[in-house]
């Protein structure tokens, strides 16, 4: 006969924490993630068209997305790395930044390979299927592959290791 009465739910409750448990970390990192970004996107676009429209890089579009994805990036960097994974571990800030940098342009490379696939192995040249792969499929990809690496490279698991901690922190707070 099933149990009933007050140890029903908190033997349920129980379960659901087991289950859910391993996995709420990260699904606070990834909407976290996702807020981040999507904050990026809208400095991104809306500081190029500013920039290029009605600013004085006007005439200037590559100069305009330089200077935008710059200022986007650095705010995500800074998003996530004081808000995203400001639980996990630190260390040198000029290192993270590159890095930062560098697996952005990685990413990029992802979006712009999915486009180069589609566009002229595939042959899917209309307006309507480069957008799908570079800024629906390529930009899913790549931003898999950001998130998977700030956490693996960037933003590092929080070492066990008295020493490693100390070693951490004090990278943390080097000035760049």
């Amino acid at each position: 006969m099933p149990e009933s009465g007050p140890a029903a739910p908190s033997r349920l409750h129980a379960l659901a924490a087991r289950v859910y448990g391993p996995f709420e970390a990260l699904a606070r990192e990834v909407t976290k993630f996702g807020i981040v970004g999507a904050m990026s996107f809208v400095i991104d676009v809306g500081l190029f068209n500013l920039l290029l429209y009605g600013g004085p890089l006007e005439g200037k579009p590559l100069t305009a997305k330089v200077v935008s994805v710059a200022v986007a990036t650095t705010f995500a960097y800074f998003g996530n790395r004081f808000w995203t994974f400001r639980h996990r571990g630190r260390t040198n800030m000029g290192r993270e930044y590159l890095l930062f940098f560098m697996l952005n342009g990685v990413a990029m490379l992802i979006a712009v390979g999915c486009l180069w696939v589609s566009h002229y192995l595939l042959g899917l040249d209309s307006a309507l299927a480069d957008n799908i792969s570079a800024n629906v499929i390529g930009l899913a990809l790549g931003t898999l592959f950001r998130f998977w690496s700030y956490r693996k490279w960037v933003f590092p698991a929080v070492a066990d290791d008295s020493a490693e901690l100390d070693l951490a922190e004090r990278d943390a707070t080097t000035p760049i």
